[in-house]
């Protein structure tokens, strides 16, 4: 079977292209089960896991269809978090280059309101966001829903295990019925099996396995109790010595105490919780992303739907309460074809979990790691410099590459990832010019103008 995008006969002819531009060529099992049926309108059940391509399969579809000269109201997309929300529009985006004008609206809680109301008044083809604030300004006459024909629902479960079911089903009654809906979920309970039979028509179903196999990630249990959990980690992070790694704590005070226990050993780490505003927790996304700290502690906040990869070991200060959170954290390892390993410390609390993946994976308690002679080097691959403009001031990766290689003199190979958010960009730069580039670059222009820029 052909499963190229060039494939797909119904696809706009610049939208391939842009695919293509962007490195997409082949199509993940996801897309290349439900793309033949979604480009032609048809409802869509899909059952796939973090990692397999969903935004694809479901963005290509809206895109396809969009009609940029009508400028209204066509596309919901609904998503559990802030982070899923905004990575799916940042990824819409991209690809929405095809064609000029296409405008694409985040609408989240956590964020101010009166600015998406205003920014709701100016219109725009696709809304991104969550249930309970899309449903506010809905509630509110902010927008009106009537030209909507499509709606997705991305990470279902998560939704309906948030408790968004009545804030859904008071979207859904206010859009037309006429519409094609696609639903994501990476299980598939009788709650979305009941949500699936109300609100999509004749569906195709479709479902890949996880794209994180066991195989793939090596999956480790160690005893332990509250006090010598810190001295566990540490011989961890000597053993394996990864350079990048995700600790997973189910309350908010352990990620910040552990934190401070680890700086006790000259290892600084990044932590992401409910309690940091939605510009610290970007800010901290970023920094991780970009491979300017090795070590990011997070509740269940990080564990699905954030754009992180290449993380080699996750560790789990303690067990999750059901299997299916787990599934999730350790899936943040081993993407893209590569292997990871998951390393889980198990207390008197964890046993009941820990029962059952024993008996799915085989698995037993491992003898804790003895002295190790070697150190963890927590010394990172870059350093990010912050600058106070992004996409609302028009730059773009390239104008901020350019302004560093032919305006201040770097070398390419010593920039590494660049994040365009709306107001403001981070940059990884070689720890050795880092200090340097964020004095030149402040001192110069970018795109004719001047930004703040500092080291972070």
């Amino acid at each position: 079977m052909n499963n190229s995008f060039d494939s797909l006969k119904s696809l706009d002819g610049e939208l391939l292209k842009t695919l293509q531009k962007f490195g997409f060529s082949y199509m993940t099992e996801i897309q290349e089960k439900s793309l033949p049926f979604s480009l032609n309108g048809k409802d869509i059940i899909g059952k796939a896991k973090t990692g397999s391509g969903k935004t694809i399969a479901f963005s290509l579809p809206i895109l396809n269809k969009l009609d940029v000269k009508k400028f209204d109201f066509q596309m919901i997309i609904l998503a559990p978090t802030r982070e899923l929300a905004n990575q799916i529009s940042d990824e819409l985006k991209q690809l929405a280059k095809f064609q000029h004008n296409i405008k694409i609206l985040t609408l989240c809680g956590g964020v101010p309101y009166n600015p998406q109301v205003h920014s709701l008044r100016h219109k725009a083809h696709i809304i991104v966001g969550t249930p309970g604030r899309i449903l506010k300004h809905l509630q509110n006459d902010n927008f009106s829903p009537k030209g909507i024909n499509t709606l997705v629902l991305d990470e279902a479960d998560r939704m309906l295990d948030m408790g968004f079911s009545e804030d859904i089903n008071a979207i859904i009654s206010y859009i037309p019925k006429e519409r094609q809906t696609m639903l994501f979920s990476a299980t598939y309970p009788s709650n979305i099996e009941k949500l699936s039979r109300d609100i999509l028509k004749d569906p195709v179903m479709v479902e890949v396995e996880s794209e994180h196999t066991e195989d793939k990630i090596a999956q480790i249990f160690y005893e332990s109790n509250e006090f010598d959990k810190t001295s566990i980690i540490l011989k961890i992070l000597d053993l394996y010595q990864p350079k990048s790694t995700i600790i997973f704590c189910n309350m908010k005070i352990e990620c910040d105490n552990l934190a401070d226990e680890l700086e006790r050993y000259d290892i600084y780490p990044l932590v992401l919780h409910s309690d940091l505003e939605q510009k610290d927790r970007d800010e901290t996304i970023a920094l991780f992303s970009n491979k300017s700290y090795k070590i990011l502690i997070a509740t269940d906040v990080a564990s699905r739907g954030l754009d992180i990869d290449d993380v080699e070991l996750v560790i789990n200060y303690n067990l999750p309460k059901d299997l299916e959170v787990y599934t999730h954290r350790i899936g943040r390892t081993a993407r893209a074809g590569k292997s990871g390993h998951a390393v889980s410390l198990i207390d008197g609390g964890d046993i009941g979990l820990f029962e059952d993946l024993t008996y799915q994976s085989n698995s037993t308690l491992e003898p804790l790691p003895s002295k190790i002679d070697t150190q963890y080097d927590d010394t990172p691959l870059f350093k990010s410099i912050f600058i106070n403009g992004g996409k609302k001031q028009k730059l773009s990766r390239g104008d901020i590459l350019g302004a560093l290689t032919s305006g201040i003199g770097l070398d390419k190979n010593q920039v590494g990832k660049i994040d365009v958010k709306d107001l403001c960009s981070y940059v990884a730069l070689d720890p050795k010019v880092a200090k340097r580039a964020s004095i030149d670059l402040g001192n110069n222009k970018i795109k004719g103008k001047f930004y703040r820029v500092y080291l972070k």
